[in-house]
Formats: C-alpha cells, sequence, structure tokens
C-alpha cells in the first residue's frame, strides 16, 4: 500500500507539473496577432562608415574615444603633414620662380619688339637711300648715253645702287629676324606660364591632400572602435576609426511568401527590442527583397513555395532617431510587426511607446 501512494504521489507531481508548464506557456507566449498583421524576430543594424586615411601616413591625434556621438563636421582625426608641408613650400618656391621667368620672358618680348622697330625704321632708311642711289644712277647713265657725263662717274653712282639696295635687302633681313625673334620671346612667356599653371596645380594638389590628412564626420553618428592609435602608420585607405551612421537605422527580418507578398514599401512597422521590451518604436518598411533566402532545394510544389523567406527591411525616420540618439544601439534582437492591411487597425498592445527624453 505504501508502494501504491508513492506512485500516487509521483503521479499527481508530475500531473501538476504538466498543468504548471502549460500555465506558463500560456502565460507568457505572444498574444495572437489579429488578421492583417505579421509578426517576424530581427536585429536592429545601422549603416558602418568607416573612416580611412586617404593617403599612407602617420596617425597624429585622434580626437574622439569609442562611443562618442559625432557631428557632421566634426574632426574626428588628424594625420602627420610634415612631409606634405615640406612638398607645398617646395612647390611654392618653383612658382615663384616660374613667376619670375614669366616677368623676364614679356621683358625679351617687349625688347624683341623694340628691335624689330628699330630694324623696320633702318628698312626705311635704307629704302630712301636706294630711291636717292637710283635716281642718282639714272641721271648719270642719261648724261654718259649722252656724252655729258663720264663713265667713272656712272660706274660710282651704281655701285652706289647696287649698295643700296644690298642695304634694303640687309635691312629687311633684320626685320624678318626681328619677327622670329618675338615669337620665340612670345613661346617662352607661354612655357613659363605653363610653369606657373603647373606650379598652382602643384599647390592645389598637395594641399588637397593636406586638407584630407584633417578626417571629419561624414555625418552624425557614434563612434564604434578605433582601427588604430596614435602615432601608427596607415597605408592608403588604411582604416583609422569605424563609426555607424545614427541617421541611418533599421531593422531586418523575413517573412514567408504568403505573407512578404503582401507587404508594401512603407508599409508601418512596430519594433519591439528585447533590451527594452515595454517600449514600440515606429519604422516604415523601405525594402523588400525580390529574390528569396532560404531556398528549397524545388519549388514545384505550392508547399515548397511557401517555405520560401523574403529578405525585409524596416527603418526608422530619421527624425525620431535624432531625437532618441541617445537610446540607439545596433545588434539589439527583437521582434518586428508589419502592417499588412493597411485598414487594420494596431492592437492596443501594440501602440507606439517611446521613452521620455
Amino acid at each position: 500500500m505504501s508502494g501504491s501512494r508513492k506512485w500516487l504521489v509521483r503521479g499527481l507531481v508530475v500531473v501538476l507539473l504538466v498543468v504548471a508548464g502549460i500555465g506558463a506557456w500560456l502565460w507568457l507566449r505572444p498574444a495572437a496577432l489579429p488578421d492583417g498583421f505579421a509578426r517576424a524576430n530581427g536585429r536592429i543594424e545601422a549603416t558602418e562608415i568607416d573612416i580611412a586615411a586617404k593617403i599612407a601616413g602617420r596617425v597624429k591625434q585622434i580626437m574622439v574615444d569609442e562611443g562618442d556621438i559625432v557631428a557632421t563636421g566634426q574632426v574626428l582625426v588628424k594625420m602627420d603633414t610634415q612631409v606634405l608641408d615640406a612638398q607645398r613650400r617646395e612647390a611654392e618656391a618653383q612658382l615663384r620662380s616660374a613667376t619670375i621667368s614669366v616677368d623676364t620672358a614679356k621683358a625679351q618680348v617687349v625688347q624683341r619688339k623694340a628691335e624689330k622697330d628699330a630694324a623696320v625704321a633702318v628698312v626705311a632708311q635704307r629704302e630712301a637711300e636706294l630711291d636717292s642711289a637710283q635716281k642718282r644712277f639714272a641721271r648719270s647713265d642719261q648724261l654718259a648715253k649722252s656724252g655729258s657725263g663720264s663713265i667713272e662717274n656712272l660706274d660710282n653712282d651704281r655701285a652706289r645702287y647696287e649698295g643700296a639696295k644690298a642695304a634694303v635687302s640687309a635691312a629687311q633681313a633684320q626685320v624678318a629676324a626681328g619677327d622670329s625673334a618675338i615669337s620665340a620671346a612670345e613661346s617662352a612667356v607661354i612655357t613659363a606660364q605653363a610653369s606657373v599653371d603647373a606650379a598652382k596645380a602643384t599647390i592645389e594638389r598637395i594641399q588637397a591632400d593636406i586638407d584630407d590628412a584633417t578626417l571629419v564626420a561624414p555625418r552624425d553618428g557614434r563612434v564604434q572602435y578605433r582601427v588604430v592609435q596614435p602615432g601608427e602608420v596607415v597605408g592608403a585607405g588604411g582604416k583609422v576609426l569605424n563609426m555607424v551612421d545614427l541617421g541611418d537605422v533599421f531593422m531586418t527580418f523575413f517573412l514567408p511568401t504568403a505573407q512578404a507578398g503582401r507587404v508594401g514599401l512603407g508599409a508601418e512597422t512596430h519594433l519591439v527590442f528585447d533590451a527594452v521590451p515595454a517600449y514600440i518604436v515606429p519604422s516604415r518598411v523601405t525594402y523588400v527583397a525580390d529574390v528569396a533566402q532560404f531556398t528549397p532545394k524545388t519549388v514545384e510544389t505550392a508547399e515548397e513555395r511557401q517555405k520560401l523567406m523574403f529578405r525585409i527591411k524596416a527603418k526608422i525616420a530619421p527624425e525620431l532617431l535624432k531625437q532618441y540618439s541617445r537610446f540607439v544601439k545596433t545588434g539589439v534582437p527583437g521582434v518586428a510587426y508589419v502592417q499588412l492591411d493597411p485598414n487594420a487597425a494596431w492592437p492596443a498592445n501594440l501602440q507606439v511607446r517611446l521613452p521620455q527624453q
């Protein structure tokens, strides 16, 4: 009889445990969703941004620590610029030298033009002398033919005339040489000006590298971690910091075919996070994958097609994130409740509840 009582007690204990388990499951299980809604597990994510050096160099100073909230344009890192500063001074010296060369070349142009003007004047003088010598030779020739003039005078005038023609040709050659000299001087001006432009471009390029040596936050966000420390050398494109964009926070989750097909872009979604289940955060669907995930080997039957899962992204409004930026933490798991029917009313237990600021 005592043995029967023991078995009876044990049976009652088992029954009580089963009843307690069923009660706990009924108490803790999520409330059933009304029609027009879907539920899926997900995790909070945010766009990550790598703060990297444009060119190789040594990290001089890191202005922020892990976890700091930063604003757009805020200085985060300063790279060492000693080499770049020296290169800029060298380029500035080259610019000064090129500028002087331009002035010298322009002075040469002025001088060559003056020399040409003088050569043109000489041509006019030689042409006047040629005209006089030609007329005198013509008179001497007439006098010699009439017998009134001597042959000696005729020969002398002929020599003077020929000499005057040669002098004109020589003077004209000087004018042509002057034109060539002017062209060469003007080419020198262009070359010197090109050197000035090249020096200016070099200065601008070096200055751009110097400016890029100061790394700033491209957006509002939070610093996640340091990749390197001050004093370390990084290569071109080397990461220094990693930050998250607090204006682009979303939850990614998956829904089966039947439900995913009813999700429209912009559909209202309420997010409940495991860490803070008392708060319900509103969001909107911004992406529905057009390719299924977790695809079975075959999709020949309707039953198999129901196993297809589609990735969906629900984004939290940037203005809401700006108000509650201190609460944003990536990686937190939670549940996304999606409104499949725009006319379906949200149940009372899923109404938006936000923390007090």
